[in-house]
């Protein structure tokens, strides 16, 4: 593992994963961050008002270094407004069963990006990273100027390099394991028959493309595998799944259930929900629902929200989304910083048991 500034941010290579909609809360983050990990605070779906109120209760809460993730705003043309109408129609149902009205689609697409980004150089965090694309380079060098560090999220080599190119510091490669959404630049359906690519065989195609740090993520829940990263190339592993079960989390206590529940069996990849694949366990909601679900994202985001309250109100896992990565069945339910302790006693025995392979 290399010394980068990167890991000069925690004690332990552990990054809890920023998971949008109250998962990341500051809680968490607070907690993670005491243990000496990096934690952080979740952006999307947020005001730029209450990113900023999160933002200063973290810091009553650690004074160590937290990063905050931020969506790229939704570039291109908006979704087909037929598609969407289909689908509209097609949950119906739903929400006469939730007695809700379904979202408005047209909704914002850019996430009060500028906003946010005016809050985090105004008040900077040691820490900024970005899903659903590149910022401009102009971006990632007002963040380099005012000493923030700056990750990518990517989901292929060619993204990776992108990023480097853009004058990201680090990138954050996700593999196809990863719950929640994947991070991919471009969302294009046509690119849904092809599979995605294992985190491991990933890191490795990263790690010869590029210099850049590199933070790890897609269904790691031990120390075992953070070490299986880190002898990849990476310079630190990211975890949201493994987090998601504290109490701390802000996720719903059926989600965090769920993740153990051997109701649910599998994750699988879905638009169901948003629009954008994104990877949760196999609800109902998914099975029915997610075959024809359009390529519009954040309009089935918005358009979907009041069912997914809803169902979680009336205490119905079937109806929510249950964000979670392949290693779901492994989490444990323990407080965020016995966890990092956890986690990173198991990844000390991990690299001494190489170290002791290697040496006889």
């Amino acid at each position: 593992m290399s010394t980068t500034a990167l890991n000069d941010l925690s004690r332990f290579p552990i990054v809890q994963a920023p998971m949008a909609g109250g998962a990341s809360c500051p809680e968490l983050v607070g907690a993670v961050c005491e243990a000496g990990a990096l934690g952080f605070l979740a952006g999307g779906y947020k005001t730029a008002g209450g990113l900023y109120q999160e933002i200063k209760q973290v810091r009553r809460l650690t004074s160590s270094p937290f990063g905050v993730n931020l969506f790229m705003p939704q570039d291109g043309r908006p979704a087909d407004p037929a598609a969407v109408e289909v689908y509209r129609h097609q949950l119906a149902g739903e929400a006469t069963w939730y007695e809700t009205p379904l979202g408005e689609a047209d909704d914002s697409r850019d996430d009060a990006y500028d906003a946010k980004l005016a809050i985090l150089r105004e008040d900077p965090v040691r820490v900024v990273s970005f899903t659903f694309g590149c910022p401009e380079p102009e971006v990632l060098a007002s963040f380099a100027r005012i000493g923030t560090f700056t990750i990518v999220t990517v989901t292929s080599a060619d993204e990776a390099v992108a990023a480097e190119r853009a004058g990201a510091d680090a990138v954050c490669v996700q593999g196809v394991e990863a719950g929640g959404h994947q991070g991919t630049y471009r969302d294009d359906p046509a690119d849904e028959g092809v599979p995605g690519t294992g985190l491991l065989a990933l890191v490795t195609q990263v790690r010869e493309r590029v210099g850049l740090p590199i933070v790890a993520a897609g269904g790691i829940m031990r120390g075992a595998q953070i070490a299986a990263v880190l002898a990849a190339g990476a310079d630190a592993a990211q975890l949201g799944t493994a987090f998601l079960g504290c109490p701390e989390s802000g996720a719903h206590p059926l989600h965090k259930g769920a993740l153990t529940d051997p109701l649910f069996t599998r994750t699988a990849l879905t638009r169901a929900f948003s629009g954008r694949p994104a990877r949760g366990l196999v609800n109902r909601f998914m099975r029915e629902h997610g075959p024809y679900a359009p390529a519009a994202y954040p309009e089935i985001h918005h358009l979907t929200a009041p069912i997914r309250k809803a169902a979680a109100t009336a205490g119905d896992a079937q109806g929510m989304a249950l964000w979670a990565g392949q290693g779901h069945r492994l989490a444990r339910a323990l407080p965020a910083g016995e966890l990092v302790e956890v986690l990173a006693a198991e990844l000390d025995t991990a690299l001494s048991e190489i170290a002791h392979r290697s040496a006889s």
